[in-house]
């Protein structure tokens, strides 16, 4: 077994300063620490590659998951891919610099806390945390609408070549649970994903409308069927550690200077094993 820690931060947002910065300053203690990523990099692809390039010379290994900005398509990117076909060259991309994806074989952590299957997943979200007081996606996105919270993913994250983000969502689904299905029994798992695979964690939010872009319940209870040791996660850009189901799930997101000015430098990255 050897030693070092796997570590794991996201939403680095790196198109502002004062987080680039930050990123810049991530070090690892020892050759052998590993970085999850759990994504929002940044939104331009040349900005993806710099930061995981970076980030894969310092660490011993980078596992990566995408987040919806790294998804969206500006105008002024010179990658103007959309949908599925962005994706796969975001995937292409990571393994020209040496970074696990969740279309690669599983790596396994065995340094302190291990062995484990260390899993990066892109399963997206489906509308299904409705919004209070809603029970389709369709009253749940007019409740949204009228409180004037809007997904900026309705303009710029598009799901071609299927007809809608539910859709892709739907696909990804059965498709991940397919492989985490094939994962050897004996070995539990870090699942990381950049939407929470749950819905409670989305219970904080200022603007509860909000979760139904933060994830899908059909992966509810992956954590449980999965063997998960912890869940890694981000978007919510609310950094706490909680427990569902005697699983702890951290998120491990830096989000945007004006979130964490406030609480100051945040402590990143965060420890995922061996456990705290």
């Amino acid at each position: 077994m050897s030693g070092g820690r796997l570590l794991a931060v996201s939403d680095l947002h790196v198109r502002y300063a004062d987080n680039r910065a930050i990123v810049d300053g991530l070090r690892p203690e020892s050759d052998d620490d590993w970085l999850i990523v759990a994504g929002d990099v940044a939104e331009r692809v040349a900005d993806v590659r710099d930061t995981l390039a970076s980030l894969r010379d310092r660490f011993a290994t980078v596992v990566w998951a995408p987040g919806n900005h790294e998804l969206w398509t500006l105008r002024d990117d010179p990658v103007p891919l959309r949908g599925e076909a962005r994706y796969r060259a975001l995937v292409d991309m990571c393994r020209e610099v040496g970074v696990h994806t969740p279309e690669d074989a599983y790596p396994v952590w065995s340094g302190p806390g291990g062995p484990v299957i260390v899993a990066p997943l892109f399963v997206l979200y489906d509308y299904s945390f409705h919004a209070p007081g809603t029970s389709t996606k369709e009253e749940s996105l007019r409740r949204a609408y009228d409180a004037g919270v809007i997904c900026t993913d309705e303009v710029l994250l598009h799901p071609d070549p299927y007809p809608s983000r539910d859709a892709w969502c739907a696909a990804r689904v059965a498709w991940t649970e397919r492989r985490l299905a094939a994962t050897d029994p004996t070995l539990p798992t870090v699942l990381v994903n950049h939407f929470p695979l749950v819905r409670e964690p989305t219970r904080v939010l200022r603007h509860p409308e909000f979760a139904q872009w933060c994830g899908t319940t059909r992966t509810a209870d992956w954590h449980l069927r999965f063997r998960a040791t912890a869940v890694v996660y981000g978007h919510l850009h609310i950094p706490r550690t909680t427990w569902h189901d005697g699983v702890r799930f951290e998120e491990v997101s830096l989000g945007y200077p004006r979130e964490w000015r406030p609480r100051g430098t945040p402590a990143l990255p965060r420890v995922v094993l061996p456990a705290p």
